[in-house]
């Protein structure tokens, strides 16, 4: 079917297609870095794999260095349409020297910026709680020992710091999200200390006000993880509760939730007591198990969700999946690919008339027009807008990403 006969058939829908192309091409996605190197990071002193976060495989090609790192984003963003922003994790400095946490400064990333100008990306940050000396106990910011925690806060402080200035270099505002992996294994006596604990140390962190047209702070809870089954300290009723006293975004990550969970309904409960709302989007197979995200129905829910409810201009999608068994840049352009191809089919719904049918009470023209939609050329306009950004997709797109991955597997 050519684009002109699949822009005739949404419009027999009341559908502009024209209009959803222009939208979908101004939505930035922010990419994981650390897709690429399964969470290794380049910091240069040996740490520790603590805190739940582990890639499973061995698949070659994997990014050693951050030149290498920069060469596969390079060849991932060439390959996916639209807007681009990177998703930087602290232990991915760029420098020569060997700082603690507690000592990072922006000079430690200073390449990475230089690098987002030249290629018109922009920049995200997370302060790295985990893979570290001082979290191998699983408690960062909520652990007992003052020092422990001083530690923590000021690597917290750094990061804020770092990606402020990353902000006001690139002059877009850098989301700085925090996570912390804090729990327990086995069921706790004391539930409240600890999280007393966190929030005061969150405070501690976040007591410096920065611009908001530099960085927002975000915040992240989880539901479980490896060594923290019994209890983790940040929860979502935890972090839901901090955002709204303390005005942060808050970060609602796919598989932070109970797998029977549709997080795509918490969106609008939350985006009523939050102004701006961070998503880390992935596929959990049990619990946290981070996948490549597929074009399935939770990824299509979130997309409805985000512009029924027209909650776009306040909400920051980020990605949040490391697969080690496959091709690392073919997991980053897929996988972003299928978070545009849900965007442009939320896109191209006709809201207006299914909110009608809902606001009377017609659930039978509801259910008829959700169940003939499913049938319109969502794939043609996708091809449109890749054509249109000189992207390839279909056959051409797996030549291309199976021929990168064969000149890249002799990094072993």
């Amino acid at each position: 079917m050519s684009y002109d006969s699949a822009k005739a058939a949404f419009a027999d829908w009341g559908v502009d297609t024209e209009a959803a192309l222009a939208k979908l091409a101004e939505i930035p996605i922010s990419m994981h870095c650390w897709q690429g190197d399964d969470v290794v990071g380049f910091e240069k002193k040996s740490g520790s794999s603590g805190g739940g976060i582990q890639a499973t495989g061995n698949h070659p090609g994997r990014a050693r260095t951050p030149d290498e790192l920069r060469a596969d984003l390079e060849f991932s963003y060439s390959m996916i349409p639209g807007s681009h922003r990177l998703n930087l994790h602290a232990c991915y400095l760029d420098t020569d020297q060997n700082p603690d946490r507690d000592e990072i400064e922006f000079s430690h990333f200073a390449p990475w910026v230089d690098w987002a100008k030249d290629q018109g990306v922009g920049l995200d940050f997370n302060p790295t709680f985990f893979a570290h000396e001082k979290a191998d106990d699983n408690l960062t910011l909520s652990h007992p020992e003052q020092g422990i925690r001083d530690f923590w806060i000021e690597h917290g402080k750094r990061s804020r710091d770092i990606a402020a200035q990353m902000g006001a270099a690139l002059g877009s505002p850098v989301v700085n999200n925090v996570w912390v992996p804090d729990g327990y294994k086995d069921t706790p006596v004391d539930r409240f200390s600890p999280r007393k604990r966190l929030e005061q140390s969150l405070n501690a962190m976040m007591a410096t006000s920065h611009d908001k047209t530099q960085m927002l702070d975000a915040v992240e809870s989880k539901l479980f993880g490896i060594g923290v089954e019994a209890c983790t300290v940040g929860s979502h009723e935890f972090y839901m509760g901090y955002a709204i006293r303390n005005e942060t975004l808050l970060c609602l990550d796919m598989g932070h939730f109970h797998p029977t969970e549709n997080v795509a309904d918490k969106l609008s409960s939350v985006a009523l007591s939050v102004d701006e709302i961070l998503l880390h989007v992935s596929r959990p197979m049990r619990w946290d198990s981070d996948h490549v995200i597929l074009l399935d129905d939770s990824i299509m829910q979130m997309a409805q969700e985000l512009v029924s409810a027209d909650l776009l201009d306040r909400t920051y999608i980020g990605l949040d999946f490391f697969d080690a068994t496959i091709s690392r840049t073919a997991a980053w352009v897929i996988g972003t690919r299928n978070m545009q191809k849900a965007l442009l089919r939320a896109l191209l719904a006709p809201w207006e008339q299914l909110k009608s049918a809902e606001d009377n009470l017609d659930y039978t023209s509801r259910l008829v027009v959700t169940e003939e939609i499913k049938d319109l050329p969502y794939a043609t306009v996708w091809a449109e807008f890749c054509s249109r950004m000189d992207v390839a997709s279909g056959k051409p797109l797996a030549a291309a990403l199976a021929q990168y991955q064969t000149s890249i597997e002799g990094r072993g």
